[in-house]
């Protein structure tokens, strides 16, 4: 077996149902779930109906590299929301079963073992990218994201040792599961760095398209290199999914884009893994790609579920709006309750709903575990489940408060 398999931790669900085992929550109050990221929300009907009308296609062995019509659809999608003069549809795209499986190929194509590799990844983060990195052969680096400074990396205490021993960086932006986005300054910072040391940088961009204000979407990594001049994106790979965008986890569809040189080797990879999208997904995912008013409707009912947990929960909890994304990342200090395992358990217990501690989403780095007296809320759930579950939380927190 993989001895690197022995330092994989508890992925954070597992740790979640170990804390809520044994618990009786109220047997008339409908669980509410506001642990995973999963959107709730119906996916379009077109993708659908596209999705059916094509399963005939089911008989034909699909190419890892996708059909020429995704890719090019894929590349004017790039150009037009990221404001980009050109996308290579056949050497700077690729197809993926989405970013999940993608983010984790990746550190095993890109990390070279032999050189004691080093991953650097903000702390909360997405599980995929420490297990990606440990069975890569690499270790890990964290850099502590706090409300100290706005829950994004500083990227400049990392020592020049660290930063010459790192072969790749994992950036989130917008983040999980604060909401923090980067600003072109510190991702050409990033560019800078990735040239002086020789590291890949992968911006995983999955929830780039829920944000609050249609005047200001998040800005992203191809478009930060674009603006310095770099339109072959070299050392820098972006990785983008429909899961949040248009509703559809089920499908498994994102995209991979930027340096040709990265895109091939990972291409290579990718044929040997055995990975390629089903045709019928793919001629979905052009569907879901061309059209952008069921995204607009997306970001509307988000803001719709942000106001009213703002409204009615933030008087009692404080609670800081994301920049982007649709997590709640919660300070529980202020509700009278003990750690945020404590919260989380209690919340299950008294009213049948699930978040998520922060710390099953962070390690002990520099003495803290960044992710202690915080909670995750993925407000997923339709609008009248997530106003249902903002009246329990606070009856929960009033009432703990009361007791204080």
């Amino acid at each position: 077996m993989n001895i690197d398999l022995n330092k994989l931790h508890p992925y954070p669900f597992e740790k979640l149902n170990a804390l809520k085992s044994g618990i009786s929550p109220p047997a008339a109050l409908a669980h509410i779930a506001l642990s995973i990221g999963e959107p709730k929300h119906p996916p379009p009907e077109f993708v659908k109906e596209t999705l059916a009308n094509a399963l005939d296609k089911l008989s034909a062995y699909p190419l890892t590299k996708g059909l020429p019509e995704l890719r090019g659809t894929i590349a004017e999608w790039l150009c037009q929301r990221f404001t980009l003069q050109a996308v290579c549809s056949e050497t700077q795209v690729l197809p993926v079963n989405g970013t999940r499986e993608a983010l984790f190929a990746f550190a095993q194509v890109v990390i070279n073992r032999s050189n004691d590799p080093v991953v650097v990844s903000p702390n909360p983060f997405y599980q995929i990218y420490e297990g990606a990195a440990l069975l890569a052969g690499a270790r890990l680096h964290f850099l502590n994201c706090t409300a100290g400074n706005a829950f994004c990396p500083d990227w400049a205490s990392v020592s020049p040792e660290i930063w010459q021993q790192c072969q790749l960086i994992y950036i989130c932006s917008p983040g999980n599961p604060s909401g923090a986005v980067l600003d072109i300054d510190t991702l050409q910072t990033l560019i800078q760095l990735a040239d002086q040391y020789d590291f890949i940088i992968a911006s995983d961009e999955c929830y780039s398209e829920i944000y609050p204000d249609e005047n200001h979407p998040p800005i992203g990594l191809l478009e930060a290199c674009a603006q310095m001049g770099r339109h072959s994106y070299d050392r820098c790979v972006v990785f983008h999914s429909l899961s949040k965008r248009s509703n559809l986890p089920g499908l498994r569809s994102g995209f991979v884009a930027g340096d040709s040189r990265i895109l091939a080797n990972f291409l290579r990879y990718r044929t040997y893994h055995g990975c390629a999208m089903p045709v019928p997904s793919q001629l979905a995912s052009i569907a879901a790609w061309r059209d952008e008013q069921h995204v607009l409707g997306n970001r509307h009912q988000y803001r719709q579920k942000f106001a009213i947990f703002k409204e009615i929960l933030g008087p009692v909890l404080p609670l800081n709006m994301p920049d982007a994304g649709f997590y709640l990342w919660a300070d529980t200090r202020g509700a009278n309750i003990g750690s945020d395992e404590d919260f989380a358990r209690e919340l299950f217990r008294q009213q049948h709903i699930t978040v998520l501690p922060g710390r099953y989403l962070a390690r002990t780095a520099d003495g803290i575990n960044p992710g202690e007296n915080r909670v995750r809320m993925a407000l997923v759930a339709p609008l009248g489940e997530c106003r249902e579950a903002a009246m329990r939380i606070r009856r929960f927190v009033e009432a703990a408060q009361q007791r204080g």
